[in-house]
């Protein structure tokens, strides 16, 4: 069953995140001119929480917006002190270009639970982290959440933000100072507005403005100051959200000069981001994406994104690898993904468990190699077939016809050469499709048909 959320444990909390790319110094750190690409962190939980893992896991992607998870979603990292566990990671590059993680000392859903640490690591290439330790912050009887962070190039030092319960009685946005992520200065507050925030995030010198996003009654809002000085920083955004909304991460476009993507993370349901876009972040508004534009990497939450070369996404993905299985996406039901309940073909929508339901392999078809059949990694003896056109998972008979229900040809999508349809074998005049959330073969015509019967493959 749900596990109850930071928001039910405080009641109303305010949750942000930006990650920044392009030449400017942001709160990612100072992107590199050859940067093109994009490293992603995060944990992972799901509805009943099958998939909670609290290590860092890293995913990859030239968009920014679709993500190839690595180490089939495995972690590449996990804590051994503290709490025994991560949330909330975040990337930097640092001065020297090499890499410093930050994650929240909590494993689980325990907001109880108290820690004046971080954790902490180094890493040259995001291949291979060193120096495992934890930063202490504070002395407060109270947490860490969330912590992130910046160079202040006025202070020459780096800056570490995180969300702690001090004096006030609520939560505020504190900061400290180091220059090694060893050690560092007495805790300040950063940012007090007067009532509960969480979950801060910063994006630096954006035309001579700095901007600092955060939760607010589950919902994602920004200040901004011409000064990184403790205490600064004013409200100033109309408030987005989509449910239950924290866990904010802005990141610019390496494309587009003036385009940004604002991340959320949601709480209910659990484990779902959201994007929004902006073409002006001095007007703090954002426009909902379409989710056709986006995919998360599956059941991951609370996001760092940061801008990576060329080189480093081909090392990562080279020493990572990418996952053995793939997701099918609807196009126009997006949040919707292919998966099977009671062995019987279906969309439903993301996020559920059995997560491991929407996972296929896409092996060389069963009664021609040219073409595709959809393997369950849940239950591996299984296909996806069709029977009296409606499609069901079945154990491989090992007859003939068995092989040509399973089996697919993939063409250029019926609604959107970009995404993918799927010609049935045996009945070539019919595509897989949906209809009333079920799958089945049907011949495709109108411009709907074409729409249920396409789909994204992707991770």
């Amino acid at each position: 069953m749900p596990r109850p959320t930071r928001r039910q444990f405080l009641g109303m909390t305010a949750t942000v995140p930006l990650a920044a790319t392009g030449a400017l110094t942001l709160g990612a750190g100072t992107a590199h001119a050859a940067d093109s690409a994009y490293v992603m962190g995060y944990f992972t939980e799901s509805p009943d929480m099958l998939a909670a893992n609290y290590g860092l896991h890293l995913a990859v992607s030239t968009d920014g917006l679709n993500w190839t998870p690595l180490n089939q979603n495995n972690p590449v990292v996990t804590p051994t002190a503290g709490a025994g566990g991560l949330r909330d990671p975040f990337i930097l590059r640092k001065q020297n270009g090499t890499f410093v993680v930050l994650a929240t000392d909590l494993k689980g859903t325990d907001w109880t639970y108290n820690s004046q640490y971080i954790h902490v690591w180094d890493s040259t290439d995001l291949r291979s982290f060193t120096g495992y330790r934890r930063l202490k912050l504070h002395d407060m009887v109270t947490h860490s959440w969330a912590p992130e962070a910046y160079w202040d190039a006025g202070r020459g030092q780096y800056g570490v933000i995180y969300s702690s319960v001090n004096s006030s009685g609520h939560n505020v946005i504190m900061v400290n100072y180091t220059s090694d992520f060893v050690t560092a200065s007495a805790p300040q507050v950063f940012f007090d507005p007067g009532y509960d925030v969480i979950d801060g995030d910063l994006a630096i010198g954006v035309n001579g403005v700095n901007y600092l996003y955060y939760k607010r009654n589950s919902t994602l809002v920004g200040a901004r100051s011409t000064s990184l000085n403790p205490g600064s920083f004013t409200p100033f955004s109309t408030p987005v959200s989509h449910g239950g909304t924290e866990a904010p991460t802005l990141v610019k476009s390496l494309t587009s000069s003036g385009t940004w993507y604002l991340w959320g993370d949601t709480w209910s349901p659990n484990g779902v981001f959201y994007a929004w876009q902006s073409n002006d972040l001095a007007a703090g508004t954002w426009t909902a994406l379409d989710q056709k534009t986006y995919t998360q990497p599956l059941n991951s939450k609370h996001l760092t994104i940061h801008p990576i070369t060329t080189t480093e996404y081909t090392n990562l993905l080279a020493k990572w690898g990418t996952p053995t299985w793939n997701r099918l996406k609807s196009y126009n039901y997006p949040a919707r993904y292919v998966r099977h309940a009671n062995y019987v073909g279906r969309i439903d929508a993301y996020a559920f468990d059995p997560y491991t339901d929407s996972l296929w392999k896409l092996v060389p078809g069963l009664a021609d190699s040219a073409g595709v059949s959809f393997q369950s990694v849940s239950h591996p003896t299984r296909y996806l077939r069709h029977y009296n056109y409606e499609m069901r998972l079945d154990v491989n008979d090992g007859t003939s016809t068995f092989a040509g229900d399973a089996t697919f040809y993939r063409t250029a999508g019926l609604a959107d050469s970009s995404w993918s349809s799927f010609r049935s074998y045996n009945n070539p005049t019919r595509y897989l499709r949906h209809a009333d959330y079920l799958l089945r073969i049907d011949p495709v015509s109108t411009a709907t048909e074409r729409q249920d019967a396409t789909f994204r493959v992707g991770y």
